[in-house]
């Protein structure tokens, strides 16, 4: 995985639908005290010398977050709407 952001806009995309099971894991590993740089590196494939990765990890566990959480709705639909295409 490159060290690029997750997407932040309030709409569920394409790049959200491949990494569901990416989000799964990090709120799991963030409910588990699981240190970032552990859940970066393990998780992501995150190069921890990297600047980047830090913003890069916290960006994809705040998309994570926010699909469960606020955007829950908008998901369920979205994903649906996948599903019976």
């Amino acid at each position: 995985m490159s060290e690029a952001l997750a997407p932040s806009g309030k709409e569920v995309v394409e790049y959200d639908r491949k990494n569901l099971a990416l989000y799964a894991a990090l709120l799991e590993a963030d409910d588990a005290g699981r240190d970032w740089r552990e859940a970066a590196s393990s998780l992501m494939r995150l190069d921890l010398a990297d600047e980047n990765t830090e913003a890069c990890w916290r960006s994809h566990l705040e998309r994570a977050r926010w699909i469960v959480g606020e955007g829950l709705g908008t998901a369920l639909v979205a994903l649906n709407r996948q599903v019976t295409q």
